[in-house]
């Protein structure tokens, strides 16, 4: 096992059955109070012997990618290797690639100043270890790149850069390594150059899906191909999906005795609400308290029950070009159908990217529909009196957690604020928030992969940085359980990641920490709503 402050890129061409870097508790970020007591946090576990056999744990012990299996025959691992080299040269070589110009920019410009560094909240995390550095991987590729491609690392080798043995644990450790990156973008953001590491990672995943089928279950086969075919990355078919509405019309009126009614598949409705449809499994709460709003605010809207309509999600985002066109022009179709005059996005931050910035690119001029956040037409709600709000029915503490692809990708940032700051007296900010926010840890497909131990490298790593900034937000109250501590966290995925540090930290148990969306807060302060919208405010 190597120190890490001695790791190269040059290390994963390693061939070893031991794991090249092993990360303890101790040496991680430390947590705030009073989570930096003994006992408050558990240690970190070791790969089970079976998986070692199977998998690629060699790189740091945990299992991203569980279809990454190790080859049987030293045939089975050229052809890994070549069909990798092939895909690589592909990336940086197809016009069809639409990242080719930034991507190439990355690759050729890196000064390696490693302002990045300071900026990865993976990184931070695991006590600056050199693995997790976002030029990390971005060294290995242009080794990798530099040894096949390139006059000079065929003739010269080592004496140019290009000194990495290339054999299955060189590839198998790289397609990990790419999966230790949220896609935040977080490094982007601070690169003076403005270069986009998170780029590299992002095509390193795509040359595993697109050229050599690997990529995490439940991402492709769970999720994309199951939307596909069902219209729902979670399964949940048409007339599923019908018959939940429906339950939760029964619900609202039960708990609020409000009639509710969701309209569906409304011909020239202004607004196409699409959601991801995460939120019907499990947060229904959620579209529900979308539902009240709207109806209460008079708006003319309407969901989809058709294939890809009632959806946002668009997982090929994070890894599969074709994946993402097929799920983009097919939601954009259904907008098309319906004659809407506008599609919003519901509290989903990776499909506001999806959406409205990647699928513009991916659908003909004829066949767009404007799209839009929700998070602005929150704001009208609220700016314009369009629903009566008391928000002393918000008054317990309350901070924000920015949605990455909300704010950095799309500079969204002051709406969401302004609601909460106009219906929650006393919200408090997150330090840094909006654009230099930190990632919840969930970005990137990480709050839904469950392999093997992943989802202990999301909780106490990737979502680490992400559980101080709550700890420092609430520092005055954390301790006295009696105070209500909310999360406002407007994202399926993002919320998905909290459920899991709150879960693992038992911090809702102890310290009263809650956590839902934005949309929830806005109509528990509505002043037509008799009963607490939150269970967690109704009295015992």
């Amino acid at each position: 096992m190597i120190n890490s402050k001695d790791l190269c890129p040059k290390d994963l061409g390693r061939r070893s059955d031991e794991q090249l870097i092993k990360l303890e508790l101790d040496q991680l970020m430390p947590l705030l109070a009073p989570y930096d007591k003994p006992g408050m946090e558990s240690q970190l576990t070791d790969p089970k012997p079976a998986w070692k056999e199977k998998y690629c744990t060699t790189l740091d012990g945990y299992v991203g990618v569980g279809t990454l299996v190790r080859p049987k025959t030293k045939e089975e691992e050229d052809e890994f290797v070549r069909k990798f080299l092939v895909g690589l040269e592909k990336i940086f070589s197809d016009a069809n690639n639409g990242v080719l110009q930034p991507l190439m920019l990355t690759y050729d410009y890196c000064a390696k100043c490693d302002t990045c560094s300071s900026a990865c909240h993976v990184y931070e995390a695991t006590g600056d270890n050199e693995m997790y550095r976002p030029i990390f991987r971005s060294e290995v590729l242009r080794k990798i790149m530099k040894k096949y491609f390139t006059t000079s690392g065929k003739l010269l080798g080592s004496f140019v850069g290009a000194d990495i043995d290339v054999n299955w644990e060189t590839i198998a450790r790289l397609g990990e390594l790419s999966y230790r990156c949220n896609l935040c973008r977080r490094c982007a953001q601070t690169c003076p150059l403005g270069l986009d590491n998170s780029l590299l990672a992002k095509e390193i995943r795509k040359i595993f899906s697109q050229e050599m089928g690997i990529a995490p279950t439940p991402i492709h086969a769970k999720g994309t191909l199951n939307q596909l075919k069902t219209g729902s990355s979670t399964g949940l078919t048409k007339a599923a999906f019908l018959d939940t509405l429906e339950f939760l019309e029964e619900d609202t009126e039960e708990r609020f005795g409000i009639k509710l009614k969701f309209p569906v598949d409304k011909k020239g409705a202004d607004i196409l609400l699409i959601h991801n449809a995460g939120e019907f499994i499990a947060w229904p709460e959620n579209p529900v308290a979308f539902a009240i709003l709207m109806n209460a605010a008079g708006l003319n809207w309407t969901l989809s029950s058709e294939i890809l309509g009632y959806d946002s999600v668009n997982y090929g985002l994070w890894y599969d070009d074709p994946m993402a066109k097929k799920l983009a022009v097919g939601q954009m179709q259904v907008a098309k159908d319906l004659g809407v005059n506008r599609m919003v996005m519901g509290e989903c931050g990776h499909a506001h990217k999806a959406a409205a910035v990647v699928a513009d690119r991916m659908n003909l001029a004829d066949g767009k529909i404007p799209v839009e956040s929700c998070f602005p037409m929150f704001w009208d709600i609220v700016k314009n009196k369009r629903v009566k709000f008391d928000p002393s029915k918000n008054n317990f503490p309350v901070t924000l957690h920015d949605p990455c692809n909300v704010v950095r990708q799309m500079g969204i940032v002051q709406p969401q604020r302004n609601v909460v700051k106009a219906l929650c007296p006393q919200f408090r900010e997150m330090a840094p928030h909006g654009t230099e926010n930190y990632c919840c840890g969930g970005g990137s497909g990480f709050a839904i992969m469950n392999d093997a131990n992943f989802p202990e490298f999301r909780t106490q790593i990737a979502s680490r940085v992400k559980f101080n900034q709550i700890l420092g937000a609430f520092k005055d109250e954390i301790a006295d359980p009696s105070i209500v501590k909310y999360i406002c966290a407007p994202c399926s995925n993002c919320k998905g990641a909290m459920r899991g540090i709150l879960e693992h930290y038992d911090a809702t148990e102890k310290f009263n920490l809650q956590y839902s969306g934005l949309v929830e807060l806005m109509v528990n302060a509505m002043v037509d709503l008799k009963v607490p919208f939150f269970e967690f405010l109704e009295e015992k």
